[in-house]
């Protein structure tokens, strides 16, 4: 079991300090309200004018979204934030979140729409379970649907197309965080494993080295009635499943210290 640590809240609470969740409002001018001093939404809750470079109308409008997210975030409510970010800025509600959220991974026969999901991962921060097919794999819609958000490699592309596939009426309502793209803006490109490398995350003797072709190998031979095949493609995907709780950390820090000292930039493209 890979120890993870929970972020402090008050220390980065990077979803307080964001305005581009209204709408009409960039990164350009989420920047200017900082260096305004409007640095939380408290702050511009507090003003007693508005900014000069805003209309009434528009003012009104901050006003009413800020109201409506404090609102939803002393509820919990995910789907507020889901809805109003943009997937590139999930990253930002991770610390208000971290407590309900599920690190995925799936494992399948290929990579084409003929293909089929072999086994889910599922991580909590604390425990693993892992779906898998023919067996418990009907039990994950019911599982995922109590999580508010989901942190995938790669997700957006693979693993919830596919999901959606294997479960046509299965609703993703999280907010998403595809550390891929983050994880690229930072300068870490290519595949998961070769990212945990860069960071100095290592992985058990017995996968070290396996991609996603083994899993694919290691699926049939199980399907051939080699149980230690099915042992190993569970190892392999709990690794997976683990080690994005360290990376999200790892991108979530860098992303934060990025915003809060660099130029208005596209974090997490």
């Amino acid at each position: 079991m890979i120890a993870i640590y929970i972020l402090p809240h008050r220390k980065h609470n990077m979803l307080e300090r964001t305005f581009i969740h209204v709408p009409g409002i960039g990164q350009t001018t989420e920047r200017r309200l900082w260096e305004a001093g409007v640095r939380e939404w408290q702050d511009a809750l507090g003003l007693e004018r508005k900014p000069l470079s805003f209309s009434e109308e528009r003012w009104r409008l901050v006003r009413d979204t800020l109201t409506s997210s404090v609102q939803s975030l002393n509820a919990g409510d995910h789907r507020h934030f889901a809805g109003l970010l943009a997937a590139r800025d999930h990253w930002r509600a991770f610390p208000d979140f971290q407590h309900r959220a599920a690190y995925v991974d799936i494992e399948t026969t290929g990579c084409t729409g003929f293909d089929m999901v072999t086994v889910i991962g599922v991580y909590d921060g604390v425990r693993t379970r892992q779906y898998v097919a023919g067996d418990n794999m009907d039990q994950f819609p019911a599982d995922i649907d109590d999580f508010s958000l989901l942190v995938t490699f790669n997700g957006a592309c693979f693993d919830l197309p596919f999901l959606r596939q294997r479960f046509p009426g299965l609703d993703f309502h999280q907010l998403h965080i595809d550390l891929r793209y983050p994880l690229a803006s930072l300068g870490l490109k290519g595949g998961l494993k070769a990212i945990e490398k860069r960071v100095g995350l290592a992985r058990g003797d017995a996968i070290d080295g396996m991609d996603g072709w083994d899993a694919v190998r290691l699926w049939h031979e199980y399907r051939q009635g080699r149980e230690a095949s099915l042992e190993l493609l569970l190892e392999y995907n709990r690794a997976d499943i683990e080690n994005l709780a360290v990376l999200v950390r790892f991108g979530y820090e860098r992303l934060w210290e990025r915003l809060e000292t660099g130029p208005a930039c596209a974090a997490g493209k």
